[in-house]
């Protein structure tokens, strides 16, 4: 017995080495996994690079079936987060056009908001951990009180920062009694007034954040008189009032719709709006023609030089002689 265990325990030995070095080939020719191959689609999303330029091609390796709940031969991949709120910004951010990163993602222009990991916090408040910056663009929903005289009152209040982060938005609680809701516009209604915060905490807030900071918006004047609030306009930029989007509108004052759709090739307000959408396409817009909003702000406002002694001196009238 002891010669024939010996030669069925060589075989065994023999077999085994086989199946080892076959195992290590595998492996050293191991094809992409599927959350690989996913990975490598969504870095190239990203880069704005077509999805299918350097992944292998279905006949070039045998599809992997994998057994099990959920497993599936054909994954749909999932929209990679953009690290910005906006399509339109994003896109703006990395140099590419919103129109073709939307198709490429099968997204609609009508909504240019990529869900990402930070998505917008409605009646947020102050959004803690967000980068502020020197420019902040603000936008305003209004109600309407006094029935038929039918006055604006601040509902809602929007600040997005110079890559259109959220940095704040707050429903808030007009003191007068609302008579039109106006939410097919306004987009607010009774029901957000539950955890609406008052006009003075509101007002607060926006005053903090406004302080030493230049405010972009389409037609502030509006806004500011809404929240009942002042402004250096040395540090105001107004979409609605520059004179490179006359065109657009046969010379008269564009609607930021108007603008947006001109010049962004978005569509905004289509329905109910969206005072952060709002701020965003507002913060694009100066974004897009920002050097030439600073040439036309330093001429409407000339930087002031201070004399060498810190104060101007008038020149002396000269004596007349008798």
């Amino acid at each position: 017995m002891a010669p024939e265990l010996s030669s069925n325990w060589k075989k065994l030995q023999a077999t085994l080495n086989q199946e080892s070095k076959a195992s290590s080939e595998r492996k050293r020719k191991a094809v992409p996994t599927e959350r690989q191959q996913n990975t490598i689609a969504k870095r190239r999303r990203l880069d704005g690079r077509p999805v299918k330029a350097d992944v292998p091609q279905h006949n070039s390796f045998p599809k992997k079936k994998t057994m099990g709940i959920g497993a599936s031969t054909e994954s749909s991949e999932p929209v990679a987060s953009a690290p910005s709120a906006s399509l339109a910004l994003w896109a703006e951010d990395n140099d590419i056009s919103a129109k073709d990163l939307a198709e490429a993602y099968g997204g609609d222009l009508q909504d240019t908001t990529i869900q990402g990991a930070k998505a917008d916090v409605i009646n947020g408040g102050l959004i803690e951990g967000v980068d502020i910056g020197k420019y902040i663009g603000i936008d305003c929903e209004m109600v309407g009180v006094g029935g038929d005289e039918d006055r604006s009152v601040l509902a809602r209040v929007s600040i997005v920062n110079f890559h259109g982060t959220q940095v704040y938005d707050s429903f808030v609680k007009p003191k007068e009694f609302v008579t039109d809701w106006r939410t097919h516009v306004s987009g607010v209604s009774a029901k957000n007034m539950t955890t609406a915060r008052t006009f003075e905490q509101v007002q607060e807030d926006v005053a903090a954040l406004m302080k030493e900071r230049v405010i972009v918006g389409h037609a502030i004047k509006n806004d500011l008189e809404a929240m009942m609030l002042g402004h250096p306009k040395r540090d105001i930029r107004d979409t609605s009032r520059f004179s490179g989007f006359r065109k657009y509108s046969a010379g008269r004052t564009p609607s930021l719709k108007k603008l947006a759709k001109e010049i962004l090739g978005v569509d905004i307000q289509g329905g109910e709006h969206s005072s952060i959408e709002d701020a965003r396409a507002t913060m694009l817009l100066f974004r897009r023609h920002k050097s030439a909003f600073d040439i036309e702000h330093a001429k409407r406002w000339p930087t002031q030089i201070p004399s060498a002694g810190g104060s101007k001196s008038k020149p002396k009238k000269k004596k007349s002689k008798r």
